[in-house]
């Protein structure tokens, strides 16, 4: 798992653009370097400091490939903490090729995917959860998620999971001991207070799994379904919120015969705006009655569902069917077309909590929705101090460590012995190290950092 060799591969997305960056790493990145490198100043690589950026060219025997300004990072000082060098040039699809291929020839290989970031680990830069953090960071594609992933990458789901580690593992030793002096029934940890431990613990491991469901929708977005019958304005809803014709809308009943799905940021969550087939008992068009079936596969699949009603045709008997069939727990009922009626109509609807009133053709109370949709799906827990899990790794581990961590609980109050204690203590501490890295294995960092980009 400890590789010796020089890696080198493209550091920015692939393509022609302004510049790019290829970067270099291992023991001979600023040696090979130095060769293929002719200072504009005539400086040796070898003798600069690290942290300095030098302008020249590289050159291939007497062939000049471009001029680029290069990088040096010596170790541990790095980001692999390796010996680091990173050349930037021209944008040019060839210059890149070309200068990655001489790299190559004079001994370095391209990296694998991830191998950059995998070093960081095995070198000590980095624990695992960071290094899977740093791919959610450029995975990012909301402030949301941008923020949870920042959080991570600096250590912050690191912490907790190391706190808990360590109160575990203070007991652990304890209990150890009394093993080593059982023949003289000394007792060193104190069973009370260890199983005040056990139990923080397990609050504490609660309440990381717990923020999955928050996590999971900020990394993978938010899948919101937007029904309702024929001609309720679903079209022209979805329109609103995205403030372009996405949609065709009329006033013909069964218009929008299949589902039409656009992306949302509100507040810096993603939202994936489906807009469905108008849902109506009976209808005789086959094509109309395909799209009224996907309409409620989508409703089963999304996570928010928006139920638009016409507050001038809508009952209430039918608004108690849609919280029945759909659930209180993911259903916004809106109820739209309140610039066709007068605001008195709202009193027939007392009974319902909760209802957003809109027009959506006029693009009244639009925010007013858009603050519903946020409170039902992140609330103000974006705004809370603590960690949020993101990945479905640490869940799994996570669950693993609960069920270990009531093994704990039971041996204590059924009063087992030490040996059985301290197993199902070190299970607990196994499965807290196979979040950060400290037991893992080689096909598990194989798997892991095979999904980030080649030069991550």
């Amino acid at each position: 798992m400890t590789n010796k060799d020089t890696i080198i591969a493209l550091a920015t997305a692939s393509g022609a653009g302004a510049i790019a960056v290829l970067r270099v790493s291992g023991p001979k990145a600023i040696s090979v370097s130095n060769t293929l490198f002719k200072s504009i100043h005539d400086k040796n690589l070898l003798n600069q400091p690290t942290h300095t950026i030098h302008l020249g060219h590289i050159v291939d025997v007497d062939r000049v490939l471009d001029e680029v300004l290069v990088s040096i990072y010596k170790n541990p000082q790095s980001y692999t903490g390796e010996d680091v060098v990173e050349i930037s040039c021209h944008g040019s699809s060839y210059i890149q090729q070309e200068i990655l291929q001489l790299f190559i020839r004079n001994g370095c290989r391209s990296a694998n995917p991830g191998e950059f970031t995998l070093r960081a680990f095995l070198n000590g830069k980095m624990d695992l959860s960071q290094a899977e953090a740093v791919a959610d960071l450029i995975a990012s594609d909301s402030a949301a998620a941008h923020q949870i992933a920042m959080q991570q990458m600096r250590g912050g789901f690191s912490s907790e999971i190391k706190k808990l580690r360590e109160e575990l593992l203070n007991f652990a030793s304890l209990i150890e001991l009394e093993l080593d002096f059982s023949q003289e029934d000394v007792a060193f940890a104190n069973k009370k207070e260890l199983e005040i431990l056990v139990q923080q613990l397990q609050l504490k491991t609660n309440i990381l799994l717990e923020s999955f469901k928050l996590g999971n929708v900020i990394k993978n977005g938010v899948q919101v379904a937007i029904v309702g019958k024929p001609n309720a304005g679903k079209s022209t809803l979805l329109n609103t919120l995205l403030n372009e014709q996405r949609a065709l809308v009329s006033e013909i009943p069964g218009t929008t015969r299949d589902t039409v799905e656009e992306l949302l940021n509100i507040d810096g969550v993603l939202y994936k705006l489906i807009d469905t087939a108008g849902i109506r008992q009976q209808t005789g068009d086959v094509i109309e009655q395909m799209g009224i079936d996907k309409s409620k596969e989508k409703i089963i699949q999304a996570d928010i569902v928006i139920a638009l009603f016409d507050v001038n045709t809508a009952t209430p008997e039918q608004i108690h069917t849609w919280e029945k069939e759909i659930g209180l727990d993911k259903i916004i009922l809106v109820g739209n077309k309140m610039d066709l009626t007068t605001a008195n109509i709202v009193t027939n609807f007392n009974n319902f909590k909760n209802i957003v009133f809109i027009s959506a053709k006029d693009k009244n109370n639009i925010e007013a929705l858009k603050n519903a949709i946020t409170q039902k799906v992140v609330g103000d827990q974006l705004k809370k101090e603590g960690t949020i899990v993101t990945n479905a790794r640490h869940v799994s581990s996570l669950k693993k460590l609960l069920l270990a961590l009531n093994d704990i609980e039971t041996g204590l109050i059924q009063n087992v012995t030490g040996d059985l204690l301290a197993l199902d203590i070190r299970q607990a501490l196994h499965y807290l190290g196979t979040i950060t890295g400290e037991i893992t294995s080689e096909d598990q960092l194989d798997f892991i950092f095979s999904k980030f980009c080649i030069g991550k």
